[in-house]
């Protein structure tokens, strides 16, 4: 299983960004996947959730109105959109997938998570 994260990189306060994730050997269509991101000192807290076909979402509080994520199932990969960028945006980003849930289901917690991505480091500048 690999999970690739991509898009991450140095913006300003109230710039834009899209991470995206590009899943091989899992069963993408059949997964929830998500967004986490850490920062140093602190444990991975969830950003946002996806269920299998992208019926249902979920986003953390200190996000939501400004990040979106979506997936595209024919090319296994899931997006995140990242508008508004606040300085405590700034952390690595992580994608996940949990394999075993049901079809709209999100996951908020790290432990519903099977697999996960490398990360990718998004810095906002104030």
């Amino acid at each position: 299983v690999q999970l690739q994260a991509s898009g991450g990189g140095l913006v300003q306060a109230g710039g834009s960004l899209r991470l995206s994730c590009a899943a091989s050997g899992v069963s993408f269509s059949r997964s929830a996947m998500g967004w986490f991101r850490r920062t140093p000192g602190k444990r991975r807290e969830f950003v946002a959730g996806i269920s299998w076909w992208g019926t249902n979402t979920g986003y953390a509080d200190s996000v939501k109105g400004r990040f979106t994520i979506s997936r595209d199932n024919s090319k296994n990969t899931v997006n995140l959109q990242m508008n508004s960028l606040k300085p405590e945006d700034t952390a690595t980003y992580y994608c996940a997938a949990d394999e075993n849930t049901v079809s709209g289901a999100v996951s908020r917690t790290e432990d519903h998570y099977d697999y996960w991505g490398q990360g990718t480091q998004v810095t906002v500048s104030s």
